[in-house]
């Protein structure tokens, strides 16, 4: 067809820059309670031996001045090391829920969280099975990503919960927290 031109590719979109129209200069950051971290954003913590439900941890997080909620989700697998999973048991330190805790103190220290929510489960699990649900609601998306990788990789680190997984070939390891 005559006289028609192929749309021309976009330049990325970054944070500076809205998605359609004229590139402007970044507002400065309002003073709006929203852009803060809500006064307790602590809203689920529990360690448990019934199944954990990813609809209850994403409910626990809403907020509505929230732009951005990064939710984790760890599942028991067929694998680990090379070696196949049969099957894996958690158990947990007396202290767990003080030191998971802890972590959620540390972690809304840092982040403007508007929400947040974490659960582990304990006991038996099978191939498939959730065994942490972790959540949080941050005004910016950037803030939830981080906030929620920390959230996960301290309580994976710090929080006394330990996993003994049996292997195919009847071996058996324990890993610790």
């Amino acid at each position: 067809m005559s006289g028609t031109h192929a749309p021309q590719p976009r330049a990325p979109r970054t944070d500076e820059q809205p998605a359609t129209g004229p590139a402007h200069p970044p507002r400065p950051a309002p003073d709006h309670p929203g852009e803060r971290a809500a006064a307790d954003p602590i809203r689920l913590l529990a360690v448990r031996e019934t199944p954990l439900s990813v609809d209850e941890v994403f409910a626990a997080v809403r907020d509505g001045a929230a732009g951005g909620t990064a939710l984790f989700v760890g599942t028991v697998r067929s694998h680990d090391g090379g070696a196949d999973v049969d099957g894996l048991g958690y158990s947990a330190h007396p202290s767990v829920e003080a030191e998971l805790r802890r972590v959620a103190e540390r972690v809304v220290a840092d982040f403007p969280v508007r929400a947040l929510a974490a659960v582990h489960r304990v006991g038996d699990l099978t191939i498939g099975d959730l065994a942490v649900v972790v959540a949080v609601s941050c005004p910016h998306r950037a803030e939830a990503f981080a906030a929620c990788r920390r959230l996960i990789d301290d309580l994976k680190h710090e929080v006394p919960i330990w996993k003994h997984q049996t292997f195919s070939d009847g071996s058996e390891e324990w890993v610790g927290a």
